[in-house]
């Protein structure tokens, strides 16, 4: 993967969960701990939205109107060069997504349920399986 996407060889690998909560904070920015915890179902720890914000690919945004005025994540200038993109509007379509059965079905328009059905385990935005492997 490193190769394919011209990755260099001392960038720091992010987990599935780091890339998870990037993936989030990309498609849904700005957005805060608490709106991705509530898309992941379970709590996102500070942990798993510093390895990103070391890399320099998220920061913190705007605050928050929400009650204590969190701080809200959003995407920086590197990630877009990282992944290749000219600006947001580069980024997949929601719809697309969903279609391509990497969102649950309602994501895009606040509709359905995403979190995962009684009795299977695991989480909405990254399957049934959670793992800290690391991303190569």
């Amino acid at each position: 993967m490193r190769v394919a996407f011209d990755i260099p060889a001392d960038a720091k690998q992010l987990t599935k969960l780091e890339v998870g909560v990037l993936m989030a904070v990309a498609m849904f920015q700005p957005v805060t701990r608490a709106e991705i915890s509530e898309m992941f179902g379970w709590e996102i720890s500070r942990d798993l939205i510093a390895a990103p914000r070391e890399e320099g690919l998220i920061a913190a945004g705007p605050r928050s109107p929400r009650l204590g005025a969190p701080n809200a994540y959003v995407t920086t200038e590197k990630f877009l060069i990282e992944f290749g993109f000219e600006s947001l509007r580069d980024r997949p379509d929601l719809e697309a997504l969903e279609n391509a059965a990497l969102l649950p079905v309602g994501a895009a328009t606040g509709e359905g349920d995403a979190a995962p059905d009684e009795g299977e385990g695991g989480d909405s935005l990254l399957g049934s399986e959670v793992s800290r492997d690391r991303v190569a």
